[in-house]
């Protein structure tokens, strides 16, 4: 919990600049709020391949806001690699994919209030005998992939010792590495890995015997606009309150991972 305190601590810094316009007052000329999603993150933002309809926790959010600041909803493709960019370069008004909140994103974007928690989950195959618990993870001979731009990337950098890392460009290299045997485990989250199981016939969970380390995952925005920011979380606030947000995460079967934040006081 002290891990969980001390990451959200970082939402509360706001950087420097101003963003040009004030993207408030841009949604609500415009009548349109664009906003960053990473359509493969099951449960969160994911384009389901059988209907092309996109579904998930911060899908529901994004038009509940959008129906808050009565405008249209326009969702943009974009990636955990791509997120600071598409932010910073003004391709979305917010980025609302159940971002992880790092040192390294915090000194790019303003972030939100928190409203998930997730521990690091490994995913290997049905098959391999090396990986039986975490314990196995880190041992000489043992490859664990992740992929480039995930928070998991700096994390797994830091607390490897013998194991050796695979960065792959994409998620799905990380999945076909552990697939065909190339790697041993992909280290991934709670939502991310409830796909792997649900949707495969070969994966495995492995889960950390303890907290191994927790990330609060919120919305991202430009950093500078205030009055932005300052609406968006005043949406955050009436959801919480009146247990929208609540519904959202039970909808999805994301509770295990609700972030304190996220229960009305009421």
């Amino acid at each position: 919990m002290r891990r969980v305190l001390a990451a959200v601590g970082l939402i509360a810094v706001a950087g420097a600049g101003q963003a040009a316009g004030g993207h408030l007052d841009r949604v609500l000329a415009a009548r349109e709020m664009r906003v960053c999603i990473w359509p493969d993150y099951y449960g969160i933002s994911y384009r389901n391949p059988k209907t092309q309809q996109l579904e998930g926790i911060d899908i529901d959010m994004a038009r509940a806001l959008a129906r808050d600041l009565n405008v249209a909803v326009r969702f943009v493709d974009s990636s955990f690699a791509q997120l600071i960019s598409d932010v910073t370069q003004d391709r979305c008004d917010i980025a609302m994919f159940a971002i992880g909140i790092t040192p390294q994103r915090s000194e790019k974007l303003h972030f939100t209030r928190p409203h998930l928690v997730s521990d690091i989950y490994a995913i290997t195959t049905k098959s391999n005998r090396r990986i039986r618990t975490w314990d196995d993870i880190d041992k000489p001979g043992v490859v664990v992939a992740v992929a480039k731009g995930t928070l998991h990337e700096p994390i797994m950098r830091d607390k490897l010792r013998q194991a050796t890392l695979l960065v792959t460009d994409t998620t799905q290299g990380r999945e076909q590495e552990v697939e065909s045997g190339r790697a041993d485990v992909f280290m991934t989250d709670f939502p991310f890995s409830r796909r792997m199981l649900e949707t495969t016939d070969w994966a495995r969970l492995v889960a950390p015997a303890a907290t191994y380390h927790l990330t609060p995952y919120a919305y991202a925005m430009q950093q500078g606009d205030s009055p932005w920011h300052e609406r968006v979380e005043q949406f955050l606030a009436d959801a919480t309150r009146d247990g929208q947000l609540m519904a959202a995460i039970r909808r999805h079967k994301l509770d295990p991972i609700a972030a304190p934040t996220s229960v009305s006081k009421n």
